[in-house]
């Protein structure tokens, strides 16, 4: 088995795991459930477009090891993360004989792994979790630092727990079969860790400018590293979101209430991601914390990577604001906002006025 160029570390109370990012990782899954030591039968749930690309090899090769392994795909799509399937789920797992010392592998990206990493979270009061992520958004942050859940109708990913795996596995070789409109949403979560945390990263997409024939091979694993490492180093301080951790909920507040208005699935959660943090910029500007600059900067970055910045048709106003006053972060009856200082820096403000943010929206 060769071994990645890095290996990154998560360390939280909760649990320490590997995340490995490298080209051709999923060829050796049985050596790193081993290293890992995971010997149980695995149970791999994926959705039914990721599936039949990737499961069939896998399950042989396990196989092949001697492993048990069963495999099942949900429709793909934000409409599968819904209490409803996870009960599909656990009908599926507890009617087959699940045991407490299996493992179950969330093979896609974000919607696949928030659902089974609920899943394995829940059935049997907990059993082990792997992440094989095959999306660019997976692998830089739903896949790493344990959020599992799935979301109500009243908001996104209202109903979950923290729930570490036992390893990351991120094979980059599988982002070649990715569809471009989700390749793109991916770079939202990459750009976002670069304005939080990583300035050197932002010049670096910056200097990139959206040339995805520059991204391929060694120099897309690096940067894919170098987001992913963002996101470790503030989960090894804050694993359950106390403190630090919030900041990477940058674009998320308005993200996820576009997202909710839209009905999920219509826009990709990238997409939404990348609409919030333009207004949520803007929300910083009129505060006096970032110049036009800043704006401008962010706003040709997220537009060199095929990024959308305005809010969809039909979208209201009074719609997103009632429902950023459901968001998880909401702290006595205040909206907490992550909102920027500088490229490479963030902060929450719980004192942004309702009718600064109406004026962002309606403008």
């Amino acid at each position: 088995m060769t071994q990645p160029v890095d290996h990154l570390h998560v360390t939280t109370p909760g649990g320490g795991y590997e995340v490995i990012v490298a080209h051709g990782a999923l060829e050796h899954l049985p050596e790193y459930l081993q290293h890992a030591g995971l010997r149980g039968a695995v149970w791999i749930i994926s959705d039914d477009r990721v599936f039949p690309r990737y499961a069939p090899v896998l399950i042989e090769r396990l196989r092949a090891a001697g492993y048990v392994a069963h495999g099942y795909a949900v429709p793909a799509g934000e409409s599968s993360k819904d209490l409803a399937m996870v009960a599909q789920l656990y009908d599926w797992l507890i009617g087959n004989g699940v045991e407490r010392r299996d493992a179950v592998l969330a093979l896609g990206g974000g919607v696949v792994g928030d659902l089974a990493g609920f899943v394995a979270a829940t059935v049997l009061r907990g059993v082990a979790l792997v992440h094989l992520p095959t999306t660019l958004l997976a692998m830089v942050d739903s896949a790493i630092g344990g959020k599992t859940g799935v979301n109500h109708p009243l908001g996104k990913n209202l109903i979950g727990a923290f729930y570490q795996p036992r390893l990351t596995l991120a094979d980059t070789a599988t982002l070649s079969t990715l569809p471009p409109r989700e390749l793109r949403a991916g770079w939202a979560e990459v750009i976002k860790h670069a304005v939080i945390r990583d300035a050197g990263l932002f010049e670096r997409l910056a200097t990139i400018n959206g040339d995805m024939a520059a991204l391929r091979g060694d120099a897309l694993a690096a940067i894919i590293r170098r987001a992913a490492r963002v996101k470790i180093d503030i989960v090894n301080i804050d694993e359950r979101e106390t403190g630090e951790r919030i900041l990477l909920n940058y674009g998320h507040t308005l993200g996820h209430a576009i997202e909710a208005a839209c009905g999920y699935g219509d826009l990709l959660h990238g997409e939404a991601v990348a609409i919030g943090m333009h207004l949520e910029a803007q929300i910083a500007h009129r505060l006096g914390m970032v110049d036009p600059g800043f704006v401008e900067h962010q706003q040709r970055l997220l537009c060199a990577y095929g990024l959308p910045i305005d809010l969809p048709p039909g979208v209201t106003v009074d719609d997103l604001i009632e429902r950023t006053l459901r968001d998880k972060k909401v702290r006595a009856g205040k909206v907490r906002w992550v909102l920027p200082l500088r490229i490479g820096a963030a902060t929450v403000r719980d004192d942004v006025p309702e009718a600064l943010v109406r004026t962002v929206l309606e403008e």
